[in-house]
């Protein structure tokens, strides 16, 4: 019987939530009154989680496992999960602590049965600590005030998409993948529903906070041309800064002023232009790195092995976006 929602949900060193994620995700299959697949994917997890989705993937066939050949990043994850879901309807994208509850399913689903193609989660409420509550409120307003699409506030990973949209995601080559910001940018009919995210139910959480600033660089310089315009902003800055200085020079040197020759001045000018240089190569040098990545034409992700239909089936060669 072919599923008419796929659930994709990516794990890295899950092992301590995985009995309680599928519990849940079991006793809500066995309520829901149409067919849904579970498609997991592993992303080269040192622990336990392969062979515990190995298990439940050969026992019960509404799960399906997919296996990446090492850790590639949740984007990427996502994406490779994206790219293995059935001929389902409707593909619902949700983290693996239960932190995303599986269970507001059908409030999603309505919505895509209404005729919208995206339905996104918004953040009311966050259960983690201030520091990162903040962190994270500051990144989508300063994103959404820079960005060349308008990103909607608070609103993560955690989705329901049609399966067009499925299909358009999956076959957009970029490599520095920022799903939320590729959904905004595809258009079609969208709707934000609230809810309260919950607390992880066990483990540790997976993004560190030099994780979350790669992934707001991602978001930031994959939907923005503001730092590239900085460049011309800093150097016309530096420039006018330098006729300043010069025309004060020129006043005090008209008005008979004793100026010294001033070797801090020195010191400062040439601080002030090689910071500039530096910054404005930095900025450059992002973007050159993402053209790099990008036309050396390497795969998005590596699929090792895939157990679908309680079968195990090796994948030999590469996936690609």
């Amino acid at each position: 019987m072919l599923s008419e929602v796929s659930l994709v949900i990516p794990l890295y060193n899950e092992e301590k939530v995985f009995r309680l994620l599928t519990e849940r995700l079991e006793r809500l299959l066995a309520a829901l009154p149409y067919p849904v697949e579970v498609v997991l994917i592993d992303d080269g997890s040192k622990d336990a989680t392969p062979l515990l989705m190995r298990e439940v993937a050969m026992q019960n066939p509404c799960f399906k496992a997919v296996f990446l050949s090492r850790n590639f990043g949740h984007q990427l994850a996502v994406s490779a999960g994206m790219a293995h879901v059935s001929a389902s309807q409707a593909v619902m994208i949700l983290d693996g602590d239960l932190q995303d509850p599986p269970e507001l399913i059908n409030h999603f689903y309505e919505k895509i049965q209404e005729g919208y193609e995206v339905v996104y989660a918004i953040r009311k409420k966050r259960k983690e600590n201030v520091i990162k509550r903040t962190a994270y409120w500051a990144f989508y307003r300063i994103l959404n005030s820079i960005s060349n699409i308008d990103i909607p506030l608070d609103s993560g990973d955690f989705c329901m998409i049609s399966r067009r949209v499925n299909d358009l995601m999956v076959a957009m080559p970029e490599r520095s993948r920022f799903l939320r910001g590729m959904r905004t940018w595809l258009g079609f009919r969208q709707i934000g529903l609230p809810y309260e995210r919950d607390a992880r139910q066990a483990g540790e959480a997976k993004y560190n906070f030099k994780m979350l600033f790669r992934l707001a660089y991602d978001g930031i310089y994959n939907f923005s041309e503001v730092p590239l315009r900085l460049i011309t902003k800093l150097g016309l800055f530096a420039i006018s800064l330098s006729l300043l200085y010069l025309l004060i020079v020129i006043i005090l040197k008209i008005s008979g002023a004793d100026i010294p020759p001033g070797f801090t001045t020195l010191i400062v000018a040439i601080s002030l232009f090689s910071g500039v240089q530096l910054v404005s190569l930095g900025i450059i040098g992002e973007y050159v790195s993402r053209i790099y990545m990008q036309v050396k034409g390497r795969p998005s992700f590596i699929v090792r092995e895939v157990i679908a239909n309680q079968v195990a089936e090796p994948v030999y060669g590469q996936t690609v976006l």
